[in-house]
């Protein structure tokens, strides 16, 4: 490939996912049919690494999706408990023990709140702290959701402008092989010609 091409194939977008060359000219980045299967090959090598990290990027996104109501959830709850005021009446709740089991429990005004962290760790926060934490996780969270939804816009828009190229490159040898042939049977005809033409 030139050196225009691979000029445009070092340009990323903010996350570092590479742009896909875009194919104006066949020429500038095969000079002969040669060299179209290394082309066609490394064109296709580069719409499975994208085809990949698209996998990646939509579970990535679906984790997101799970985890941004349950921030969402534990954030509301702590900004309640953070609302009531001292020397309120206990209120009735009831909470998850497993997927299938609840208990009933009796929730006194509080200025403390325990949060799980995962890797099976609960600490304990004051809830004007736990209340910054969780809105910090829920904003890296939502940051986090809306990068994966643009980097899969871009990935699709790369793959598509690589089966663009591919169909480029095909077409134009599919021409440069057409050329050949009409060029290869008009010398042909030629030398027919010359073979007919009577001696003297």
């Amino acid at each position: 490939m030139s050196d225009k091409a691979q000029s445009k194939e070092a340009a990323t977008n903010p996350r570092g996912i590479p742009y896909a060359p875009f194919v104006d000219k066949v020429e500038d980045y095969v000079s002969s049919r040669a060299e179209v299967d290394g082309t066609m090959k490394s064109f296709q090598e580069m719409i499975s690494k994208y085809q990949f990290m698209e996998v990646n990027t939509q579970r990535r996104a679906a984790g997101l999706k799970e985890k941004i109501p349950d921030i969402q959830k534990t954030l509301d709850m702590v900004q309640f408990l953070k609302s009531r005021k001292p020397g309120s009446d206990p209120i009735e709740t009831t909470f998850e023990l497993n997927d299938t089991l609840y208990a009933k429990a009796e929730i006194p005004p509080t200025d403390e709140v325990y949060l799980w962290l995962g890797a099976n760790v609960m600490l304990s926060y004051p809830i004007a702290e736990a209340e910054t934490l969780l809105e910090s996780k829920l904003s890296t969270a939502q940051g986090s959701l809306e990068n994966c939804e643009k980097d899969l816009d871009f990935l699709r828009e790369q793959i598509t402008t690589l089966e663009v190229a591919t169909a480029r490159v095909y077409n134009w040898e599919v021409t440069m092989k057409r050329k050949e042939k009409s060029e290869h049977g008009e010398e042909e005809a030629d030398g027919d010609g010359r073979k007919a033409l009577p001696n003297g």
